[in-house]
């Protein structure tokens, strides 16, 4: 894992938890595949995530992966359609350790997954892989853990305690992003630091958490997010100039240009720059909005008439252009 950075001097403790996400929202972790059985031997196996709620699932969501001595990882390769997301991961120096981060909106009824390329080393496989998932609005972690045991048990593995966090050192750093904060507190364990939206590099052990702050303005939320939950360790206030704003984005097409005034189409929106973007119809916000780089799926509202779809993200809202209007087939009205 990434190198741990000196302990620095505690200020002002924390404990407050997030608000209470939503009573439908639940997302779930398991793990299945082809796992190494013999010495030098090479396999693969999938890290699936879904919602097992009522309610999307959306932001930032972590997975870790850890291996047993004796396996390693290359790295994983992302499998879910359509690309309405974005996803990054990291292996640790060792290969025994994979840390991923998944952005996007994660429907009831649709699975996500990743296939995790792994190896064994001179001797028999043995010991135990275990995956995690995170989300700050997962409103049930009992299933955040997934395990497989070699020749062991299948029972479920333990359910993560609740974090706490007792102390932040630094809360205050260039809008540039790259200030050091160290969070102490105790169930810490896969920990990933979020200064507001945005996840941070991040390195956790089960008392303390250290992160890199990204780029951002204003005052933001800091939180620690884990399998057990997730904890507000206070604010963070950014101070001059913020970064570079990404590009603008622009929307080039849209899957299909109508439906009924009721609402409930399904519509893919394909551009340039959607990454983490809001699509509205006519000013009006999508359900199930999620956007990856170039895509992003969408519902429909109910509406009337022809109107624009547009993405609005960090860089700016996409401006109106005629592949991406949306025709409402009914005249019938709307409420609100």
């Amino acid at each position: 894992m990434a190198a741990v950075l000196a302990t620095i001097a505690l200020v002002t403790p924390s404990s407050a938890a997030l608000a209470d996400p939503a009573p439908g929202a639940d997302v779930s972790v398991g793990l299945a595949g082809n796992y190494p059985a013999r010495a030098n031997d090479s396999g693969n196996f999938s890290v699936t995530w879904t919602s097992e709620g009522s309610e999307d699932v959306t932001g930032v969501t972590r997975l870790t992966v850890d291996l047993p001595p004796g396996l390693t990882t290359s790295g994983a390769l992302m499998y879910s359609t359509p690309y309405d997301y974005t996803f990054t991961e990291t292996v640790s120096p060792d290969g025994r350790h994979l840390e991923a981060v998944y952005t996007g909106t994660i429907v009831p009824g649709r699975s996500h997954f990743m296939k995790v390329q792994v190896r064994s080393g001179a001797q028999t496989p043995s010991g135990t892989i275990t995956a995690t998932v995170a989300n700050a609005g997962d409103a049930d972690p009992a299933d955040n853990v997934a395990s497989y045991t070699y020749g062991g048990s299948s029972e479920p593995p333990a359910v993560p305690g609740e974090p706490v966090v007792t102390g932040v050192d630094t809360t205050t750093g260039p809008g540039t992003g790259g200030t050091t904060v160290r969070i102490t507190g105790y169930g810490l364990d896969s920990g990933l630091v979020l200064f507001g939206d945005d996840p941070a590099r991040t390195s956790c052990t089960s008392t303390a958490c250290t992160a890199v702050a990204p780029g951002g303005t204003g005052s933001v939320p800091l939180d620690v997010l884990t399998p057990g939950g997730a904890v507000e360790a206070g604010h963070f206030a950014y101070t001059g100039p913020g970064p570079v704003p990404p590009p603008a984005p622009a929307v080039t097409r849209l899957s299909t240009q109508s439906g009924p005034a009721a609402g409930g189409t399904s519509v893919n929106v394909f551009g340039t720059y959607l990454a983490h973007g809001t699509v509205r119809f006519g000013g009006r916000p999508a359900a199930h909005t999620s956007c990856g780089p170039e895509f992003c799926g969408a519902v429909a509202p109910a509406g009337t008439g022809t109107v624009d779809v547009t993405v609005e993200t960090g860089g700016g809202t996409s401006p109106a252009a005629a592949p991406a209007r949306y025709t409402y087939t009914t005249s019938a009205g709307i409420s609100g």
